[in-house]
């Protein structure tokens, strides 16, 4: 499936993709590079070398995987998204999220849920899940106002779902 950016103002999901993963992980381009707060994907390795892995042993993921969350159309990366997929045999598919300390507390967790929640829709979900510790109360907001509702607590997460017709 072709890589396409997924624009929501005030950001933009941008897919990673392999060539960038390799190159952050083998250190070929500073990692710091166009993020805001000086924060990077290379903080997480594990994501990198999972998603590396998976690309070259199950082909691209994509619409699934990860992204960038941008500032705006073209503006520095400001955090995350994961989207894990294909929709189970329920139509169920889970998302992950994360924002640098730096921009935290400017309204861009709502859009960046709003968006993820659009591309798991779009890519066939019929239920999308994201989890939240019991202390993150601005995740735990973010994921409300888009229109998500908790569904459980497992292991100290609270489970938010959202379901699509």
């Amino acid at each position: 499936m072709k890589h396409v950016d997924t624009t929501t103002e005030p950001i933009t999901l941008h897919p990673f993709t392999v060539a960038e993963a390799e190159r952050l992980l083998a250190g070929e381009i500073d990692a710091t590079a166009g993020w805001e707060g000086g924060y990077a994907f290379t903080e997480e390795p594990e994501l990198l070398r999972e998603f590396v892995r998976t690309v070259r042993e199950d082909g691209d993921p994509a619409p699934f995987g990860p992204y960038l969350v941008h500032r705006g159309a073209e503006g520095a990366a400001i955090g995350g998204v994961n989207l894990f997929g294909p929709p189970d045999e329920h139509g169920a598919v889970e998302f992950a999220f994360g924002l640098v300390p730096a921009v935290r507390g400017q309204g861009l967790s709502v859009p960046t849920v709003v968006a993820a929640l659009e591309l798991a829709r779009s890519a066939g979900a019929t239920l999308v899940r994201a989890h939240a510790e019991v202390e993150n109360l601005p995740a735990r907001r973010a994921l409300e106002h888009a229109g998500m509702q908790r569904s459980a607590e497992v292991d100290g997460q609270l489970v938010y779902e959202r379901r699509f017709a």
